[in-house]
């Protein structure tokens, strides 16, 4: 059995007193294919620790040197691609073209956007008659990663901390630890200075506020559920801690009549269920013009029709499981609620596939006649679930969409590009999608109101890792 251990001060290691072992499962088969050990406090201690006596060195070495190691990763990464598709494939169930195309595709296309960002956005400049602006690493940078885009997630924060001159601890989630682990090699292969990079594994009940409370760290990245993220806040709060957050997500897609209903709502359903709705931004409420409703939800359910699960060993574009079985079971419970709530089953519902009765499979299910005050309209259910929502006119596509304490994603479709320009300006969401455009990796991600602060990819994520000083009388 592969015991997965830490990367500390640069060398792989077990804990210093724990014995904790967690077993890491296949969600496709729920087999047992690796354990990773479980983090206490004191090798907490020796990761802060080591991270903080590397930053003099690493925040005062010039930039163009951070930039040929940040390439150096890069090299290695490229030449364990595959392997990180198949870890990714084998830890969370993502299909293995997706796993390949794209799970794996993020950690090269953030790498290089960083890269191409930093050379601009990492440079001090002169401000006022006679001031210059300095731009500074904010010192030791502890990084919490989800499991639903585990290496996208990790490059997302990493690899904008080392270009700063940071050094961290990263925590990635227990449930994907493979991906991390050939991450920490890549790294490790790229010559990275000891203690400038450190990660160990562990539960935010047994770790989590030690880490985010240590007074040698400077800043908290975190990615993962608002209900954490709240608590992280409390704990880092204590001695000021930067804190940027990617939280939860319930975001509208808004469907005119005048858009082109057949492409539109297919590539809505696909948004919705990519990664088997398990993407904190995905499109999972479809709000449909009332005039054109009937012809949606008939669109919408030959594309439902058409959705096919499958081994997510084998190539294609099928939908794998969700992660774990207590998220299966979260997953079930919301579809019910919906059920009980009055929603019209249109597809699919409660209880395992058929043909799926191993592994955490989740029938791809949508609702129709949801309105906005149903616990499947305003809750995360972070599966493969869509429901459709009824509106009347502009003015009230806006207002529902705007109806949730969520606001990290939001998608318009519309042939009036005068149209879709307006509604998106008065979306209270950190990304808005026209007609379904992909965000492109210069653009910064992150929400509104309880989707989290701060901003990550390129720039602007390369800003959140740095402190700004103004010099006065520098020229």
């Amino acid at each position: 059995m592969n015991k997965l251990a830490f990367y500390i001060n640069g060398r792989w290691c077990k804990p210093l007193t724990s014995k904790q072992l967690l077993p890491v499962i296949n969600p496709a088969t729920e087999a047992v294919f690796a354990e990773v050990y479980l983090a206490k406090t004191d090798d907490v201690e020796a990761a802060v620790n080591a991270a903080a006596n590397a930053f003099d060195a690493w925040s005062q070495t010039p930039l163009p040197q951070r930039i040929l190691k940040v390439e150096a990763f890069l090299a290695a990464y490229q030449k364990h691609y595959g392997d990180m598709a198949k870890a990714i494939t084998e830890e969370m169930g993502a299909p293995a073209s997706m796993s390949y195309d794209i799970q794996t595709e993020t950690g090269v296309g953030h790498t290089e956007a960083h890269l191409q960002a930093a050379k601009a956005a990492l440079l001090d400049e002169p401000i006022g008659e006679h001031g210059q602006l300095l731009k500074e690493p904010i010192g030791v940078c502890v990084l919490i990663t989800p499991w639903n885009w585990p290496i996208n997630q990790i490059v997302c924060k990493v690899i904008p901390a080392l270009l700063a001159g940071c050094t961290m601890v990263l925590k990635p989630s227990e449930l994907t630890p493979m991906s991390a682990q050939l991450f920490a090699q890549c790294v490790h292969e790229a010559g990275i200075p000891n203690g400038v990079f450190n990660m160990i594994h562990g539960t935010g009940a047994d770790i989590g506020n030690y880490m985010t409370s240590h007074p040698l760290v400077n800043m908290v990245s975190f990615t993962g559920s608002t209900r954490a993220g709240v608590e992280i806040a409390k704990s880092a709060a204590t001695t000021v801690k930067r804190m940027s957050q990617e939280l939860g997500g319930k975001s509208a897609n808004i469907i005119f009549a005048d858009a082109n209903l057949s492409a539109q709502v297919e590539l809505g359903v696909e948004a919705c269920m990519l990664n088997s709705g398990q993407s904190c931004d995905a499109p999972t409420r479809m709000l449909v013009e009332a005039s054109v409703y009937g012809q949606v939800a008939e669109i919408a359910v030959a594309a439902f029709a058409s959705i096919t699960l499958g081994d997510p060993e084998q190539q294609g574009d099928h939908l794998g499981p969700v992660i774990s079985q207590p998220h299966w079971h979260k997953v079930q419970h919301l579809i019910q609620t919906g059920l009980d709530e009055g929603a019209t089953l249109l597809s699919g519902g409660v209880g395992k596939p058929q043909g799926f009765e191993q592994g955490y499979y989740v029938k791809p299910t949508l609702f129709g006649d949801v309105n906005n005050a149903m616990a499947i309209a305003q809750e995360e259910v972070f599966g493969p679930v869509l429901v459709l929502i009824p509106f009347k006119d502009e003015a009230e596509a806006i207002r529902i969409a705007n109806d949730s304490p969520y606001g990290l994603g939001a998608y318009v479709s519309t042939q009036d590009m005068g149209k879709a320009r307006r509604v998106a300006r008065q979306l209270r969401a950190g990304t808005v999608h026209i007609n379904m455009a992909d965000l492109e990796y210069c653009m910064p991600f992150g929400g509104y109101k309880q989707s989290g602060n701060g901003r990550e990819y390129a720039g602007f994520g390369l800003h959140e890792f740095q402190e700004i000083k103004a010099i006065a009388g520098y020229r």
